[in-house]
């Protein structure tokens, strides 16, 4: 099983100083979170993706390639790729480019994002979200599985003949995990391409997940893709630890009451109780997080969510350790243990390729001139010119 942390690198305003980081000290700070994740044995990294304050997430190909080279283990990810309002032939690229540049540790997340104004800004029409999300998803998969691709749809110009480069390392293309919290159309469509589904149910009481996951499982069944029980699955996760519970929750407390995404709501005993976060000892994270699986199944990847409402960055590279050190190695030996034989491992580029190689043989590197016609149509191998226009 995977475990690691995700961001979506906003800055809020520490309730309990007033301070406000810059974005330089943000950005920053993502940097040495991530690689401490690493030092501290955790598995992934997922970095968010926004396009407007409070949030310093315009470019998660850049900074994850940045932390990509401050690492070596680490499996790079998004915590959101806006399928919706990114161009799919760009995705293509960008993500190919990541994936040959950290020798496949990336995979990425795909969502619509939770910033409606996001949509105009980009040129899109917000009402149409998941019929763009259904339609930009089939063509990213064209892209990265298709050498050569001839596409026409709704909601962008057509292609003819066209090649996505670089292609995919070793031609398998990064494993994507479709994310949504309510949406069942995205669960569908996870099913339907025997992809992953990440419900981040950070905000949601279990029932929910367990609805949402059990959906997924049937539909992944239904498609042909392996049992329920083979389907990957992720979840989203929240901790605030101390040694002592009672310092925990003191501690943390000023953060829940002011932030921008819990200030006013339930409190935050009413909270912990609702959703998963857990605010107390590394050991009342471990009791919670292992009943997971007792509710959606044996399941894939755990992400939690450390660097939020303000907290300081010095304590969140606290957060991080414990749950490096105190929290995850308990959990990963129990979970393991318990994990039936026919439950997969969680999906890894060396993965994905031998399984590929299994049903295809060896794949061949070798650069194909026999692609598209992309730039001017010149065939490298034919000599010819380049298209006039007529």
């Amino acid at each position: 099983m995977q475990f690691g942390i995700f961001t979506i690198a906003d800055i809020t305003p520490d309730p309990t100083t007033g301070r406000v980081p810059t974005e330089h000290e943000r950005l920053r700070s993502l940097v040495e979170q991530a690689t401490l994740a690493e030092q501290v044995g955790l598995d992934v990294f997922a970095l968010g993706e926004h396009h407007n304050p409070p949030f310093v997430t315009s470019s998660p190909t850049t900074t994850l390639a940045y932390i990509g080279a401050q690492t070596s283990r680490l499996l790079l990810s998004t915590a959101t790729t806006l399928i919706t309002t990114n161009d799919p032939v760009k995705i293509a690229e960008d993500y190919a480019m990541l994936q040959h540049l950290t020798e496949g540790r990336v995979d990425l997340v795909m969502g619509r994002g939770n910033t409606g104004p996001v949509y105009p800004w980009f040129g899109q029409d917000i009402r149409k979200g998941l019929e763009l999300a259904v339609e930009n998803y089939d063509l990213l998969h064209r892209l990265w599985t298709e050498d050569v691709v001839d596409w026409e749809g709704r909601f962008r110009t057509p292609l003819q003949q066209f090649t996505s480069t670089p292609r995919p390392l070793d031609g398998v293309p990064p494993f994507v995990w479709h994310g949504s919290i309510r949406s069942p159309q995205i669960a569908e469509q996870a099913a339907y391409y025997g992809d992953g589904f990440f419900h981040n149910n950070i905000f949601w009481p279990i029932a929910h997940t367990r609805q949402m996951v059990e959906l997924f499982r049937r539909r992944f069944e239904h498609y042909g893709h392996g049992t329920a029980a083979q389907a990957f699955v992720g979840l989203g996760g929240q901790a605030f630890m101390r040694a002592r519970s009672q310092d925990a929750v003191a501690e943390f407390r000023p953060y829940f009451d002011h932030a921008p995404v819990y200030g006013g709501g339930p409190s935050l005993e009413d909270f912990t109780a609702q959703t998963p976060l857990v605010v107390g000892s590394p050991e009342q994270v471990v009791e919670r997080y292992l009943t997971m699986a007792d509710h959606v199944g044996d399941y894939q990847r755990q992400l939690f969510l450390m660097d939020h409402a303000g907290l300081p960055h010095r304590t969140v590279m606290e957060q991080i350790e414990l749950l490096g050190t105190e929290v995850v190695p308990v959990l990963r030996r129990e979970l393991d243990a318990r994990r039936p034989a026919d439950v997969p491992d969680a999906p890894t580029h060396a993965g994905l390729v031998a399984a590929a190689e299994a049903e295809r043989g060896a794949f061949d590197a070798a650069y194909r001139f026999e692609t598209g016609e992309n730039w001017t149509g010149l065939r490298a191998e034919s000599g010819d010119s380049p298209r006039r226009p007529a």
